[in-house]
C-alpha cells in the first residue's frame, strides 16, 4: 500500500471519526503519518508519529526524523540551527471552503474530512522517511500531491 491508497482510505470521513485505532497501527508499520486537523486549535499526527499541536489560526509546524520539534520562542542559534534538520507543515485556517489545510513541501496525499456532510479539513497521508535527518530537501518541484477519493470512501 502506498500514501496515495492509505489517503483513499480516509477520505470522505466525518470529524471525530477520522482514523481508526487499527489503522493508525497500520500507518505506523508501513511507516505513513496521517495529518488532520481537530477542532479550531490543533492538528493531529497519527501513525509512524503519534503526537498533537496547537495551531491557533494557523502555525508552522516543524518535524524532525523523531516527530513535533518543540521550537522556542527565542529564535536562538541553537533554535535556528536545529530547524535546518527539520520540515514544516504550514496548518492553515479558512483558506476557502476548508477550516484546516496545510501546504509542505514533504511528498503527500490529501484526502478530505467533513463536519456535517461539509468539507472541514484537507488531512494529508506521507512517508515518514522523507524526514530523516541529513537528506531534509525543500524541494516543491518534486512534491507528490493528489486528492484521495471522495465524499463516501471509507
Amino acid at each position: 500500500m502506498n500514501i496515495f491508497e492509505f489517503a483513499k482510505k480516509l477520505a470522505g470521513r466525518e470529524m471525530g471519526h477520522e482514523i481508526t485505532l487499527e489503522e493508525e497501527k497500520l500507518a505506523k508499520e508501513l511507516g505513513f503519518v496521517v495529518v488532520f486537523g481537530y477542532s479550531d486549535d490543533g492538528i493531529e499526527f497519527r501513525g509512524a508519529i503519534d503526537d498533537e499541536a496547537g495551531c491557533y489560526l494557523g502555525k508552522e509546524i516543524y518535524l524532525d526524523k523523531d516527530g513535533v520539534f518543540e521550537d522556542c520562542n527565542c529564535e536562538c542559534k541553537y533554535s535556528k540551527e536545529a530547524k535546518k534538520n527539520t520540515k514544516v507543515i504550514e496548518a492553515v485556517w479558512c483558506d476557502g471552503e476548508l477550516a484546516w489545510s496545510y501546504k509542505t513541501d514533504i511528498p503527500h496525499a490529501k484526502f478530505t474530512i467533513y463536519e456535517d456532510d461539509e468539507p472541514f479539513c484537507q488531512g494529508i497521508v506521507f512517508d515518514v522517511k522523507e524526514l530523516r535527518a541529513g537528506e531534509i530537501k525543500n524541494d516543491t518541484e518534486n512534491s507528490a500531491e493528489e486528492e484521495a477519493g471522495s465524499p463516501g470512501n471509507g
